[in-house]
């Protein structure tokens, strides 16, 4: 539910200004209504009336939400990390940098993976307009991971042709076992399928004439 205050000033904007206050917040992130304009009454001394408005927080939008959480996050981590944002058609990205940010990363992109995790719950809290998606790298370790999976999909995919042998890969999230399917989809020599349950789902690469 909205924060929603009501103010009185001898003007309208003297009233919103005693309402910004209260609620140290800027202009650009609140609504007001005007509820009764100032009069200043018979021969300006009797009856006059002051302004009241109405004022009410507009809601934070997903990305501010984001941002503020790994601010927090940060804050109680101790650590110095400036944060770049950009809009895809996959979601809102922001990307980290700064030193020593391999704890953020973790094995395989694991804390990473959490830490997004958080931050997508903490940017729909509350949220009445759908979710929206945001996307939490480390200095494009995403992309520079994306490239090494699919180079490892390729090397083991022609390790499968020569031997004949089915090749099982280690534990994946969803996105990156996502990566491999896609790096093989179109190879004719072998195919890809998913096995076990999550967290421990793997990648299963296989000569495509064993299913034929």
């Amino acid at each position: 539910m909205a924060t929603v205050v009501e103010k009185t000033g001898k003007t309208v904007e003297e009233a919103i200004s005693a309402a910004l206050t209260e609620l140290n917040l800027p202009e650009d992130r609140v609504s007001y209504e005007v509820i009764e304009e100032a009069s200043k009454g018979f021969l300006g001394i009797i009856g006059g009336r002051l302004a009241k408005v109405r004022v009410t927080v507009k809601e934070n939008l997903p990305e501010e939400k984001a941002l503020k959480f790994l601010k927090d996050v940060f804050f109680a981590m101790h650590i110095d990390v400036k944060i770049e944002t950009s809009d895809t058609e996959e979601g809102h990205v922001f990307n980290l940098i700064g030193d020593n940010l391999g704890i953020l990363i973790g094995k395989h992109g694991q804390t990473l993976d959490a830490l997004q995790y958080l931050t997508n719950l903490a940017a729909n809290h509350g949220s009445v307009n759908g979710k929206a998606r945001m996307i939490i790298d480390v200095e494009d370790y995403r992309s520079r991971r994306e490239e090494t999976l699919q180079r490892l999909a390729m090397r083991l995919a022609d390790k499968v042709k020569r031997s004949g042998d089915k090749v099982v890969l280690e534990p994946m999230n969803r996105h990156e076992r996502k990566i491999i399917h896609t790096a093989l989809q179109e190879n004719r020599r072998v195919m890809t399928s998913s096995s076990g349950e999550e967290p421990y789902r793997k990648v299963v690469i296989e000569p495509r004439h064993n299913k034929e």
